[in-house]
């Protein structure tokens, strides 16, 4: 079952931050991983939106999430953004 990783963004500084977003996309794809949203402009339906940038990657499933989140790999990309942005970021199964 397909799952999905969101990310909420803000880059509070942009050392590191170009390097990052070069690095992680194709380390995901390594894990199964693609982009589906990918710095589009937010369309606000109903309530209130805060301003962050949204990203939202599919993976083959929630292991695949973990394997790519815990990888030694993503530690070291990690690593490029550290100080460079606010993030939230979920996992959740697709149906």
């Amino acid at each position: 079952m397909p799952a999905y990783l969101l990310v909420q963004i803000k880059i509070t500084r942009e050392e590191g931050w170009p390097e990052y977003r070069a690095a992680v996309g194709p380390l995901a794809q390594r894990f199964g991983g693609r982009y589906v949203v990918r710095g589009a402009k937010l369309e606000v339906l109903e309530g209130s939106h805060d301003g962050r940038s949204l990203v939202v990657f599919e993976f083959p499933s929630m292991e695949a999430i973990h394997s790519f989140w815990d990888s030694p790999e993503y530690a070291e990309v990690k690593k490029l953004r550290e100080g460079s942005a606010e993030l939230d970021v979920w996992a959740v199964p697709g149906v």
